[in-house]
């Protein structure tokens, strides 16, 4: 029977990192130093080499070469690299925090310098910044820290003197397409390092499947973060210097008015991809206290054009939307929270009804996608031209289906409902939790129950949740308890299905790798129809759309952990009971 020591000296082990489990077996650290060290480490919240190289437990010189055996990676002496030719492939923040140096670039491959190669974490981070798989080179420990302090000076360097050098990014294929405006301006950010790196930060949010970039200066830095999965993450850390001539050369691009940093300012631009792909940003400026926060919005428009089954309904689902949207009038209402997919669902049925016979015009603010075929109408509330003056006139064009990109107010509900009502269908989305709010909320907006009931055929809530990767996604062992909390019932806990979690490889982000729909579709019965007539609350239509076999969100959500798609903590962080 093992005692409570052996069992303690056991965890222990099981807990050191690889680097000191390498140690052991080679004979050049004991158990209990290495336990000692470790946990050093951990209270001083510094890495466990550090700890180890301070204390002179190990001398570099034979760590590296203990190291380079232990895990067969090749060993280099770094007195022989000059800091100054080394490639910019890597924030040196991150550098600096890992401790490694980017020595060169082989195909898709970084040929990394670190005195750790079993750190898993530098790994997995370098790999997302860069997209790149990392090949590790050993190096002394001290040798390297030199390089790496040498290498982040003479980067600040470049970036603050930001005329005149350039960066070394390499194969970068995007251009400009389109006019942009002469300004006087224009000429003060046409500096080589400035359009280089905004073209290498849209070229690597593209390539990521990212759907937004942030630009955000702050007093003293400045940072660049991707929305990848809808999740933000930082990506670069420019110096403070970049942000005006960057701002002035988005502005340029995108044809705004670059002299003009007192107010938000909105603009498009489009960068060609490769030989025969372009894609379209939506871009927004909003002065700050220390500068012009910049969101950029990647608009691709093939993601309309997946098809239906590519965003995740479940075959019931599926139909219900299909037979709504194919009636010849009607109001389909998709709800949900900003960034939850409701553009893509819509456009996705446009592009379903998009065939010579049918007319459609749209009406958005701003129009994101553009889909040849269809009337395309970007509101402009400065002029007049707002949701319900675009609604007005598009009854005097013929239509015979109408998109409302949001309805935010009664004028507009009510031109929308009177177009539903005369023969035209109406596709629109509303800010709500879930279906059965959605009738209570165009209630609170002053919609008489009649025009309710007799208009709308259809109401889909839904939310984005991560898909897990399906390479590396790993059996999840959940208590019974959990699993009823979530909300499955005891029958549904039969056995015959496993849940998944995430894990985490080269193919991924941090176990997760695209994104799935959870839809909750719901038609309008004739039951439905009472309830309403009757002024009936939300809890009252639900009940009656749980007795019509129509899911909650929760509920669509846990059948998608079910079939392994996603995990339950995505499905509980997404969507409430």
């Amino acid at each position: 029977m093992a005692t409570a020591d052996s069992v303690v000296s056991e965890t222990s082990a099981t807990a050191l990192p690889g680097l000191a489990r390498a140690l052991i077996s080679a004979g050049k650290l004991g158990q209990k130093s290495a336990e000692e060290i470790s946990r050093k480490a951990h209270n001083n919240r510094s890495s466990f080499l550090a700890e180890l190289t301070g204390l002179g437990a190990v001398s570099a010189a034979d760590l590296a070469h203990t190291v380079s055996t232990a895990f067969g990676a090749p060993l280099l002496d770094l007195d022989a690299v000059d800091a100054t030719r080394l490639p910019k492939l890597l924030d040196p923040k991150m550098c600096q925090a890992f401790r490694v140096v980017v020595l060169s670039k082989r195909n898709n491959r970084l040929i990394v310098a670190t005195a750790d190669p079993s750190d898993q974490q530098a790994a997995e981070k370098i790999k997302f910044a860069t997209q790149m798989g990392v090949d590790w080179i050993v190096a002394e420990y001290d040798k390297l820290t030199r390089l790496v302090e040498a290498s982040s000076a003479t980067t600040t360097e470049t970036m603050e003197s930001i005329v005149g050098e350039d960066f070394e990014f390499s194969d970068l294929n995007v251009e400009e397409v389109g006019e942009t405006t002469e300004d006087d301006g224009a000429s003060e950010v046409e500096d080589a390092p400035v359009v280089k790196f905004l073209q290498k930060m849209l070229l690597d949010a593209y390539n990521m499947r990212a759907s937004d970039l942030h630009f955000e200066p702050y007093e003293h830095t400045y940072r660049v973060r991707f929305r990848v999965d809808g999740e933000l993450r930082e990506i670069a850390s420019p110096p403070v210097a970049i942000k005006e001539k960057l701002a002035s050369r988005i502005k340029v691009i995108s044809r705004m008015d670059i002299s003009e940093k007192r107010v938000p300012q909105d603009g498009r631009m489009k960068l060609k991809v490769g030989a025969d792909k372009v894609i379209d940003f939506r871009v927004s400026t909003l002065p700050t206290l220390f500068g012009e926060k910049i969101v950029i919005r990647i608009l691709d428009p093939s993601s309309a054009r997946l098809g239906i089954e590519a965003l995740g309904y479940e075959p019931e689902e599926k139909e219900r939307l299909l037979a709504a949207v194919q009636r010849p009038y009607g109001m389909v209402l998709v709800t949900g929270p900003t960034g939850s997919g409701k553009t893509v669902s819509l456009y996705t049925c446009l592009n379903l009804l998009n065939k010579p016979g049918v007319n459609i015009s749209t009406a958005e603010d701003p129009s994101e996608i553009n889909m040849p075929g269809i009337n395309q109408v970007n509101v402009n509330e400065k002029a007049g031209l707002t949701f319900a003056a675009a609604l007005k006139s598009f009854l005097r064009q013929d239509p015979d289906v109408i998109m409302v990109g949001e309805i935010r107010d009664l004028e507009t509900a009510d031109i929308a409902i009177k177009a539903a009502q005369t023969g035209h269908l109406v596709l629109s989305t509303l800010h709500t939790n879930d279906a059965p709010t959605t009738l209570t909320r165009m209630r609170n907006m002053g919609i008489a129950p009649f025009n309710i009931a007799s208009s709308v055929i259809l109401i889909t809530a839904q939310r984005l949740a991560r898909r897990l990767c399906t390479v590396c996604k790993a059996p999840a062992d959940i208590p019974y308890e959990n699993l009823i909390e979530a909300g499955y019932k005891a029958e549904e806990i039969d056995g015959t299905w496993t849940p998944y979690r995430p894990v985490g490889c080269s193919a991924c982000n941090n176990g997760y790798k695209g994104r799935v729909g959870i839809y909750q579709v719901m038609p309008i019965s004739e039951d439905m129809q009472r309830i309403i007539l009757a002024d009936g609350s939300a809890l009252e239509i639900a009940k009656q759309a749980e007795s019509e076999g129509v899911r909650t969100l929760r509920q669509s959500g846990l059948h998608k952990v079910r079939l392994g798609v996603t995990s339950l903590e995505e499905v509980l962080g997404c969507t409430n009971v």
